[in-house]
């Protein structure tokens, strides 16, 4: 729906009907179905980016490899077999990395070319946390850039010790693991027509797959910030001393 809204001027109110609800969380929506709407009512808009591959737009990630493969196969096991959707996911993820299947890929951007041999490929809409408690959160949703995260030549067990190391704060030390950030690029695989997941929806694309940022291509309705005089009031009454406010963007 929210593509609908993109480069149209009009503002896109959020209702955190989701089952996770990035989108809402990363711009500080209220979870609560009765605040969000008040924030739609009271709130202020903003501008934030899009990204798009192949034409088809996303507000948060698009992933190729083991996750498409798993929400495949759940949503196999939800219509056949009848489960809820968590415990068909927990099979549909055993049966993925059971499969465990690798990605030729050639990664152009910024004149630069990588080839890389991956089960899982991540592409965010701004740059993601992916280490500590915060991953999968974004600190801003207008820095005007994708973030690729790939996951290199590594088995089941090195999987699981890249996600340790996530988990501890130490991901970018590894030598199995790339970050990379750009406005543009190019995936190309050996085949023709590939499994892409965009915001958890699953579809088949031909390759190359050209994404792009979409800079400030969506105003939405978010809630109205704290004034200046509020927020030292709030430190004081923590028993802090109040510091001016600092806007920076997250470090790659």
């Amino acid at each position: 729906m929210a593509s609908a809204f993109v480069e149209t001027g009009v503002a896109f109110g959020v209702l955190p009907l989701g089952t996770l609800n990035h989108f809402a969380k990363d711009l500080n929506i209220p979870l609560d179905l009765d605040s969000a709407i008040r924030t739609i009512v009271e709130g202020h808009t903003v501008p934030v980016d899009a990204g798009e591959i192949n034409g088809r737009l996303f507000l948060n990630n698009s992933s190729l490899g083991l996750y498409p493969d798993t929400v495949r196969e759940r949503e196999r096991q939800q219509k056949r077999l009848g489960r809820g959707k968590w415990l068909a996911f927990f099979w549909a993820a055993v049966t993925a990395l059971r499969r465990y299947p690798f990605l030729d890929l050639t990664i152009s951007l910024d004149d630069e070319e990588y080839r890389r041999r991956t089960p899982f490929i991540f592409i965010g809409n701004n740059v993601y946390s992916m280490e500590g408690f915060t991953i999968g959160e974004r600190e801003r949703l207008d820095a005007a850039k994708l973030s690729l995260y790939v996951v290199q030549r590594t088995g089941r067990m090195g999987l699981l010790a890249l996600a340790v190391r996530a988990l501890f704060g130490r991901l970018r030390q590894a030598k199995d693991f790339d970050a990379l950030f750009a406005r543009k690029m190019v995936i190309n695989t050996r085949h023709k027509n590939i499994r892409v997941s965009t915001d958890g929806e699953v579809s088949r694309m031909t390759s190359p797959l050209n994404y792009r940022i979409r800079p400030a291509a969506l105003k939405v309705i978010v809630p109205e910030p704290e004034s200046a005089e509020e927020s030292a009031e709030g430190l004081r009454d923590d028993g802090r001393d109040a510091d001016p406010l600092q806007s920076s963007a997250p470090t790659p």
